[in-house]
């Protein structure tokens, strides 16, 4: 129990709570996109399955996360992978036109949470990881703790999600700058954003708004009472 007598421990551990705090939450948008249109009882089991697998993702990741970020197209892959679940997420939405939205499919939200999850996980493993310094309780606790903050800001926006509908369409612009913004950062293009450097920035410009154009437009032809109403 010496460690808890250690000034490094508790300054690794709040910096491990800060970065879940910070990077929980597009896991959180992620799970509440997915399963706003669920019945309530199935939205908790999205919730709770979406939460325990991006943990167990996270888990698994921890080992591997730094040697995957250095393979080449990968993170282009990934990225591709969230700019495509943001515009699904987002042209499945029926705007403020319908006060109930129809009920989807369990399996179909917990498969989207899923490969969102793969994607998204990345970043937090590897600022935990610097961040617990080799230290595997730290490293446990960090994993530990990004499950209440997932779950409960995962239920928090739902329900924020059904008394403001423009928060759905912020999440779906926060997945498409997180995937933008993972293109960005692939291996195979640090080259090219050296001689460019604006391209760090505008990457997650570009997905945000390929995620806002593309999902509003394909929501206009699927839902187009929406508009009208």
């Amino acid at each position: 129990m010496d460690f808890l007598h250690s000034p490094e421990f508790w300054l690794g551990l709040v910096k491990i709570i800060w970065i879940n705090i910070i990077l929980s939450g597009d896991n959180a948008a992620v799970i509440a996109l997915a399963a706003r249109s669920l019945p309530p009882a199935q939205q908790k089991q999205a919730v709770l399955f979406g939460s325990g697998a991006a943990v167990l993702l996270r888990i698994g990741l921890t080992v591997v996360a730094v040697r995957l970020l250095e393979m080449p197209y990968l993170q282009i892959v990934g990225g591709a992978l969230l700019l495509y679940v943001g515009v699904q997420l987002l042209s499945e939405d029926e705007g403020d036109g319908g006060d109930h939205p129809p009920h989807g499919s369990l399996m179909a939200a917990v498969r989207t949470i899923l490969v969102a999850d793969v994607v998204m996980s990345l970043d937090n493993v590897i600022a935990v990881a610097a961040a617990a310094k080799g230290s595997l309780l730290l490293l446990v606790l960090g994993l530990a703790i990004s499950v209440p903050m997932v779950v409960f800001g995962s239920t928090l926006m739902i329900r924020l999600m059904a008394r403001f509908p423009i928060i759905v369409t912020l999440g779906a612009a926060l997945i498409g700058w997180v995937g933008g913004e993972t293109v960005v950062s692939d291996s195979y293009l640090q080259p090219l954003l050296q001689d460019q450097p604006w391209l760090h920035q505008a990457g997650p410009v570009l997905g945000a708004a390929l995620v806002l154009g593309l999902g509003r437009w394909l929501q206009g032809r699927t839902h187009p009472h929406a508009d009208a109403a």
